[in-house]
């Protein structure tokens, strides 16, 4: 009997000794983990009680987002006084869909649990008010902003995106996106209807929570030439060097041909061509010489100086550009002389193809791309300044300016695929892209910059699937048009 009342005794020992271990664990060791769990109530209720700071437009006036007292448990909630207009680059801060985007980025700002905020967090603790956070100062214009998207939505019924930054210093200054969505559905006071809207919005097959800006890749086609041109520059070609310019070009391994748009020969059927005349005409024979005669790495080389498969840092995600691995052509030939104009499985978004076309007018240096300019506290304090910064020196002084002179003729000259982006008094450079797809009509892009003697915009578009051309859309037609728009706002010419 005794031998039975010690085992118990022991049994109940070791029960406390666990029970006493899991209570010090919880309250200790998983404290931090229990406090920061998105699905402990406590912590969603404190996290509605903090005023958030609003996120504005670069003219420090215009709010993107905000938060309103409401008077109920969940005391303040968010609000996006413009819509779907800036929901690509705000994100959202949401009891049910989550947090994204500068929401999330400066998610410490905005909720004041930066150590930059301590100072006015104690205030408002001795002054019983609610926690305060910081504001976000945006790059985006306000008034670009406006105009890209107006102009988007009249030529991309289909969905496209338009980038525009200063290449000096890689400030985005407008950021538009079709499909768009309206991020205050995400934020309604009524629950279950927020619940809807995030299902709604996650499971559409247009993806509109996806930025065609940023998050999604395409085959950027012609534009891509840019990138192929600054690998022969920089192998030691020039803009006169000549390439064979047959009216198709028979492609290794196969019985394939490449011809150029529409059948076309150019430079009139001569038998070869200079490769600044090949970039005005946006011939695909010569390029797709070209790039069986540079080879696959020298233009994976050119694609990752550029920024495509490295990491950009960037205030929000950003899928940065892909070209393949030189090791991915093994026994694939024919497919060299396709990435080399766009295609294959070469894949790029406006902000991608936009560091290309900046790094080109800003003598070959290529600029960080960043969206917020800096935060202020609650009492209007500058806490952080965000100021230029070099991401890398993809070409030459003398790669950018050759560029710069082809490009320019891919506007000016007669033979140019770009001339609807021509300003009077404006000396416009541009490169026109209209890239195949598996689903139907093609993608147009224009990406380019101006003015070309002192480059204050560099403004890159794509409007996917033939946009309100259908199957007739080239990026000289389609695109083209829009990125004129924003330079011409840009530049106070509308």
């Amino acid at each position: 009997m005794n031998r039975q009342i010690r085992r118990l005794g022991v049994a109940m020992v070791m029960l406390f000794v666990i029970l006493f271990a899991a209570v010090n664990y919880l309250q200790v060791y998983g404290a931090s983990g229990l406090a920061n769990n998105s699905a402990n109530p406590r912590t969603i209720v404190q996290s509605f009680a903090i005023h958030r700071g609003e996120i504005l437009a670069a003219d420090g006036r215009t709010v993107l987002a905000k938060s309103v007292d409401t008077g109920r448990k969940l005391r303040f909630q968010r609000r996006y006084p413009q819509g779907p207009l800036y929901a690509h680059t705000t994100g959202f801060f949401s009891l049910k869909c989550g947090i994204s985007r500068l929401e999330s980025t400066y998610n410490d700002y905005l909720d004041a649990s930066s150590n930059d905020l301590l100072g006015s967090t104690l205030s408002d603790l001795i002054l019983n008010r609610p926690k305060r956070g910081a504001s976000v100062i945006t790059t985006i214009d306000p008034k670009l902003q406006q105009i890209a998207f107006q102009e988007l939505q009249r030529a991309a019924p289909n969905g496209g995106a338009v980038v525009a930054t200063n290449p000096s210093t890689g400030a985005v200054e407008a950021m538009v996106t079709i499909p768009q969505y309206d991020p205050n559905e995400l934020v309604q006071p009524n629950l279950r209807r927020q619940a809807h809207a995030c299902t709604r919005l996650t499971d559409a097959a247009s993806d509109p929570l996806l930025s065609n800006a940023t998050d999604q890749l395409y085959p950027p086609g012609s534009t891509f030439k840019l990138v192929t041109l600054s690998a022969a520059l920089e192998n030691g070609m020039t803009l006169q060097s000549t390439v064979p310019n047959p009216s198709e070009l028979p492609l290794p391994q196969t019985r394939l041909k490449l011809h150029n748009f529409g059948g076309e020969h150019c430079a009139g059927g001569a038998p070869r061509i200079t490769l600044e005349e090949a970039l005005i005409e946006s011939c695909n024979v010569a390029f797709g010489g070209l790039g069986l005669k540079l080879g696959p790495q020298a233009l994976f080389d050119q694609a990752t100086a550029y920024g495509f498969d490295r990491h950009v840092p960037f205030d929000i995600p950003f899928s940065e550009g892909h070209f393949p691995a030189p090791s991915e052509f093994n026994d694939r030939q024919p497919a060299v002389a396709f990435s080399a104009i766009g295609q294959f499985d070469v894949g790029a978004n406006p902000l991608a193809m936009d560091l290309v076309t900046s790094a080109i007018a800003n003598g070959g240096v290529e600029m960080e791309p960043h969206l917020v300019r800096e935060i202020r506290g609650p009492d209007g304090q500058v806490l952080k300044s965000f100021g230029p910064s070099v991401f890398g020196q993809p070409i030459s002084p003398q790669t950018s300016r050759d560029m710069t002179r082809a490009m320019v003729e891919v506007v000016d000259s007669p033979n140019g695929t770009g001339s609807a982006a021509r300003i009077p008094g404006v000396t416009v450079a541009g490169k026109t892209g209209t890239a195949q797809t598996s689903s139907g009509a093609p993608h147009a892009w224009f990406t380019c910059f101006a003015p070309a003697e002192n480059p204050q915009i560099a403004v890159t578009v794509v409007v996917l699937n033939g946009g309100n051309l259908s199957s007739d859309a080239t990026g000289g037609r389609v695109a083209a048009p829009v990125a004129r728009a924003v330079i011409e706002a840009a530049l106070g010419r509308r």
